[in-house]
């Protein structure tokens, strides 16, 4: 299908643009932006006046639940929540059921994701058999079936040695090792930020040196090994300041944080608001700030939605005894639109840290604008308004902090491989 796309405002981070065009689409890439190719007639077009042409958003943490958690959602439905959304490329963590252990297994999820014909879709392979921190798993195998990195998940590893085996063993070959730095005995089932939020409600607490002991660890593994190293969901200012510092000392690291702590603090938790339980916790007030001031000077490279769809039981429970986890494929250009603004930061730099930066996390060559780029593009009306609800999300799991709240930033189209796989107008979704 040819297609061409008139008047809408090109954003490419990539490049700089940052202006109103046309972009020509054909064979699923862009043939050109502006002019007209030869013999480019009888193609279908899109009007975009007032709407935004950006590059299909990038998600670096998103579970789409299958195989084995089909009660909590589908790739059906996650996928239609992701190009609802505008992610058109997404990662997907190996804590399945069973992990992603097995290169049969990536391959099935592969398959799977194509036939979709929606989001295109990385597995991160599973660093240990099981997820169990005992025996390594073989990376070479998973990286040949499709592995773009490796994962331990939220799982803990049998000790630290384990761990430095398995950055031994991704250095030999040059493969990323995704980890989230979380002390397992430290975090000790807790639930919620070690604080007077904690305290007052007497949920079991998760302290900050939680997360830098192990990142402490992490970094010291990679000077020992040259591992190359990507941070999942970093919360904390303490967190913060010690990638700061890595990165400075030239250690080949790179962060992302989860929208959700981008804006919302442990004063959210209410009285005792299950949407509010995810991992890591939502942290204080100044860990929040010091998060949004590590994306403003690149301390952190990535904006993820940290998807985790749960069943609606498994919220309807006391607090500490509910599932972590929420939906976020949908929100995840709205909210980083609402950060900008908040931030005074210009579009184009906000959207960097859903495109172009998390396609170089993940190593693949997405999130640009330009002839002969792939089209996968996400088109959106930065003025639209619109109410966070059930019935309004079209992932499987509706459990949000964001219930309720106008938001604004809606998707209209979005293209993968230059087909539209998710047009607004036809989606049939209330306001």
């Amino acid at each position: 299908m040819k297609i061409c796309i008139q008047r809408g405002r090109l954003i490419d981070p990539a490049s700089g643009i940052d202006r109103v065009g046309q972009l020509y689409l054909a064979d699923d890439k862009i043939v050109s932006i502006d002019t007209r190719p030869e013999g480019f007639q009888n193609c279908r077009t899109i009007d975009a006046s007032g709407l935004v042409i950006a590059p299909g958003l990038v998600d670096l943490s998103a579970r789409l639940r299958e195989p084995g958690l089909e009660y909590m959602a589908t790739l059906e439905s996650e996928q239609e929540a992701a190009v609802a959304g505008g992610v058109t490329s997404l990662a997907c963590p190996p804590d399945t059921d069973p992990p992603l252990d097995e290169p049969g297994l990536v391959e099935m999820l592969k398959h799977r994701a194509r036939n979709l014909d929606r989001a295109r879709v990385f597995p991160v392979g599973a660093l240990t058999q099981g997820l169990k921190g005992e025996r390594l798993t073989e990376m070479a195998e998973l990286h040949d079936a499709g592995c773009v990195a490796f994962s331990q998940a939220d799982a803990p590893f049998a000790n630290l040695y384990v761990l430095m085996r398995a950055m031994q063993y991704a250095a030999t070959f040059g493969f990323a090792v995704w980890l989230h730095p979380q002390d397992v005995h430290l975090a000790n089932l807790g639930v919620a930020h070690e604080g007077e939020i904690a305290t007052r409600l007497g949920l079991p607490a998760i302290p900050v040196c939680a997360e830098t002991i192990a990142l402490s660890n992490i970094l010291s593994l990679m000077k020992e090994t040259g591992a190359r190293v990507h941070l999942c969901r970093i919360s904390s200012a303490e967190g913060v300041a010690l990638v700061r510092a890595a990165k400075q000392q030239g250690l080949a690291l790179s962060c992302d944080v989860a929208v959700h702590h981008v804006h919302l603090t442990d004063m959210d938790i209410g009285f005792f608001d299950a949407n509010c339980h995810l991992m890591p916790p939502l942290r204080s007030l100044a860990d929040r700030d010091a998060l949004r001031a590590g994306l403003l000077d690149g301390t952190i490279d990535a904006i993820c939605s940290d998807h985790a769809p749960v069943d609606e039981d498994a919220k309807l429970v006391p607090f500490a005894q509910s599932a972590s986890g929420a939906t976020g494929l949908e929100l995840l250009l709205p909210l980083v639109l609402k950060w900008a603004q908040e931030s005074r930061l210009p579009l184009a730099d906000a959207l960097a840290r859903v495109t172009l930066q998390p396609a170089r996390v993940l190593g693949v060559d997405v999130g640009r604008l330009a002839p002969g780029a792939v089209a996968d593009l996400c088109i959106f009306d930065p003025d639209d308004y619109w109410t966070v609800s059930p019935l309004r999300l079209k992932s499987q799991g509706k459990n949000t902090p964001f219930l309720g709240m106008e938001l604004c930033g809606r998707v209209k189209f979005t293209l993968v491989g230059g087909q539209i796989v998710y047009d607004s107008g036809h989606a049939g979704l209330p306001r």
